[in-house]
């Protein structure tokens, strides 16, 4: 359901239809107490909520159904069929205007849907500001990452009665990205109860979206949020709803993944916040993303280019991808490893000086990059000279921005620069990079990670700077720097030889968290529970 630039029809509109079971099953868990009311299908497509109020003897029920869609030969296929029910009304409209002439005059007892995905910049210009309003009169920012599927979201949460139930199929990343803080924290203070099912695997296949469907409820006592987990549609014919207990549901802009863990563990995750022998690693040391260069492909070169174009001497060590770091040091012989085995080792980083002072063969390369239009990307085109990156700077250590098993923290010890694959950390004054570098390879700072971090899709797991600031490391101020860098070895000698990283947090567990901060075992073992309850969900949606 994301949108590509050599976007189809289908696409444009956002249009990918519900399967049938799914789209039963949410009638299934939201008709109960709504009959006699009134339906809304906001964006209805080929009409298969309608089908499955027909296939669950409900449709006749409802005392009106409105069917809203922007397609007018789909809205007409669907009138046809829909002919038999004369509570049923088709109407051909864009849903926000249709929005904007019933807000305030009629409510809906049930709402189902599957609203189009549609990102900001193929909307028309009356659609945006029609969404714009919507969220901004809700107290939320409109901005240009905002998909369309939070405008009909919050349209419809508005047209609830007081005792309306809405079940929607959304995007998954409604419980973890930033842009979707706003959304988070309107549904938590509109809705009683948040039901939201997971699927291990993608309903939509064809476009890779994961999505989950969202099952909320106005009336009652708050019972506050739960997660269902599912593998696949076919666990949509055993699972049992009830089964599954609320959480209470915390009225901030967090991520709701943070849900997907128990009360218990949720518990021991507040523990750790509220314990002084522990710190988040935005009070160590600044973390910015790593340098954008607007094409790494252009500015990233091995050896090869860098002699054919004579630029030794305006080149810098580069660290460009996650596979570059194989350690939790990144050593000149480390560098020269990948420079022997002709990865693209090196950053262009050319001079401040004027163009005309620049060698003849620099001046070729940058004419060869700009006859193949390397200088037209937005981040290139918008520079006073295409060719010259800002912001290189030598940070003091590296951190993975995307990762499989677990994101590296990697020391930086040859004066190497990163692409924007990494994050660059510098320390504080007075800090030890080593004590910080140890500190994160233990079972608490991994379950921070998971926590803070966001499934990318293919199981990889992506955290940006302010995320990786907000993980917590224990203190080791009482450590010695040798029995520190002792256990730094022994790491670094897992992490080389590949071997399990759970090795590594063994050690560190027992010899740090256990023996000199004096915390319970079951402490270790409960994070490092967590920590693997998370990777392991993520990892599965990679396959």
């Amino acid at each position: 359901m994301r949108l590509k630039e050599d976007s189809s029809t289908q696409k444009l509109r956002g249009a990918y239809y519900t399967p049938l079971p799914l789209a039963e099953m949410m009638v299934t868990l939201t008709v109960r107490g709504t009959g006699c009311g009134r339906v809304l299908e906001p964006s209805c497509g080929d009409g298969v909520f309608l089908e499955a109020l027909i296939a669950a003897d409900m449709i006749d029920s409802y005392k009106s159904i409105d069917a809203v869609e922007i397609d007018k030969t789909e809205a007409e296929k669907v009138k046809e069929r829909m002919k038999p029910y004369k509570n049923v009304k088709v109407v051909n409209q864009d849903f926000f205007d249709f929005y904007k002439g019933n807000q305030g005059s009629v409510s809906y007892d049930l709402i189902l849907g599957n609203p189009p995905y549609i990102r900001y910049q193929y909307l028309e210009e009356n659609q945006r500001e029609l969404m714009a309003e919507i969220l901004t009169s809700q107290g939320m920012k409109a901005n240009k990452l905002v998909n369309t599927w939070v405008g009909f979201l919050v349209s419809c949460v508005n047209l609830l009665s007081k005792n309306g139930k809405i079940a929607f199929v959304i995007p998954a990343e409604i419980m973890q990205v930033a842009y979707a803080e706003d959304l988070r924290l309107f549904l938590s203070n509109h809705l009683s109860k948040i039901t939201l099912i997971t699927f291990e695997e993608l309903v939509f296949p064809d476009i890779e979206q994961e999505i989950v469907v969202l099952i909320g409820e106005k009336a009652g006592e708050e019972k506050g949020i739960r997660i269902v987990e599912l593998n696949n549609l076919e666990d949509l014919k055993s699972f049992h709803v009830e089964e599954n207990s609320f959480q209470k549901l915390q009225h901030v802009h967090e991520k709701w993944t943070k849900y997907f863990t128990n009360a218990e563990e949720n518990a021991l995750v507040k523990q750790i916040r509220e314990d002084m022998r522990f710190q988040k690693l935005s009070d160590l040391a600044l973390i910015n993303v790593g340098i954008t260069t607007g094409n790494n492909k252009y500015f990233s070169v091995e050896q090869k280019t860098v002699e054919k174009y004579q630029m030794q001497e305006i080149v810098r060590p580069l660290i460009g991808r996650s596979s570059h770091a194989n350690s939790i040091y990144f050593k000149r012989e480390d560098w020269l490893h990948n420079v022997r085995n002709n990865k693209a080792a090196y950053l262009i980083d050319f001079p401040e000086i004027e163009y005309k002072h620049y060698p003849k063969k620099h001046k070729q390369y940058i004419r060869e990059g700009e006859k193949k239009g390397e200088n037209k990307g937005y981040k290139c085109s918008i520079r006073e000279r295409w060719y010259r990156i800002p912001s290189v700077w030598v940070p003091d250590a590296f951190f993975l921005r995307r990762s499989n098993l677990y994101p590296k923290f990697v020391l930086n010890r040859c004066n190497a620069v990163s692409t924007d694959t990494m994050h660059r950390i510098k320390f504080n004054e007075k800090i030890e990079p080593e004590r910080v570098i140890l500190s994160y390879y233990n079972s608490i700072s991994f379950a921070f990670t998971e926590l803070c971090g966001r499934s990318y899709g293919g199981g990889v797991l992506e955290i940006l700077p302010g995320e990786v600031g907000n993980i917590y490391l224990p203190k080791l101020d009482e450590v010695s720097m040798e029995e520190v860098r002792e256990l730094l070895e022994q790491i670094d000698a897992i992490i080389r030889s590949k071997g399990n990283i759970e090795d590594a947090l063994d050690i560190v567990d027992k010899k740090i968290l256990v023996e000199v901060l004096g915390l319970e075992e079951k402490i270790c073992i409960d994070a490092r529970h967590i920590w693997k309850k998370l990777q392991r969900r993520r990892l599965n949606r990679g396959f």
